[in-house]
């Protein structure tokens, strides 16, 4: 994909990585549209970017997350990629959790994205692009994250399905699955309290390797155990 002149949706471009998409996508000439949560913080974060168009939506309203890319996609003429960055997340063993949490990441990290990415599929051609944040933990997952390691799992293999189907078309699937990422996100949790975690890898330079994988139409982007982005071409 040519980034110059790309229009592009990033969902939470509120977050810490979210925002970093949206700055390295724009520096690098892509027509940005923001969509967020909060309304103050969707207009304090659009203001940095000219003419940006905005939308709202709620994660556990997937309808208001299919509005949010027929607004943006009105408002740019159209979408070249979607790129979705936020979630939730929820520490204890799973005796404590409880259903209603379990619900809860399942929604906002699975069928809210899911939500987005089925919008934006009915309009996206050859040459376009859909991208989420998984996790490391979407491949191995981690005691005391049962139900967030499900729910980024979930989001995984939907996109794993999508992108076999959808490869013919020239519409690529890219999952972003960094390891802990220096963002505060593990000190929001809607449950319990995050274990000890180790130095988190830097949310810019993901960022920066997400504009990359987009530009070179990869299909996976990971972390080393450094926290250094890897690019990979094929999904594995």
């Amino acid at each position: 994909m040519k980034l110059s002149g790309a229009r592009v949706l990033v969902a939470g471009a509120t977050g810490v990585l979210g925002g970093a998409i949206v700055t390295e996508l724009a520096d690098r000439g892509a027509r940005v549209a923001l969509a967020g949560r909060d309304p103050s913080r969707l207009a304090q974060a659009a203001s940095a970017y000219a003419h940006a168009p905005t939308a709202r939506f709620d994660a556990y309203d997937p309808e208001s997350c299919a509005r949010a890319v027929r607004e943006t996609s009105v408002a740019l003429g159209g979408l070249d990629a979607v790129v979705v960055a936020f979630g939730a997340v929820a520490f204890g063993a799973v005796e404590d959790v409880g259903d209603e949490v379990a619900e809860h990441l399942m929604a906002v990290n699975y069928l809210a994205p899911a939500a987005f990415f089925r919008a934006a599929l009915d309009t996206l051609g050859p040459g376009s692009a859909i991208a989420a944040v998984t996790g490391v933990v979407a491949e191995r997952a981690q005691p005391g994250m049962a139900d967030y390691s499900a729910s980024k799992a979930a989001l995984r293999s939907w996109l794993d399905a999508v992108r076999r189907e959808r490869r013919s078309t020239g519409v690529r699937v890219l999952e972003i699955r960094p390891g802990h990422l220096d963002t505060g996100f593990a000190q929001r949790p809607v449950a319990g309290t995050a274990p000890p975690l180790p130095k988190g890898g830097d949310p810019h330079e993901v960022a920066a390797a997400v504009a990359e994988a987009l530009a070179a139409d990869a299909e996976l982007l990971r972390t080393r155990p450094d926290a250094t982005p890897v690019v990979e071409r094929r999904a594995r």
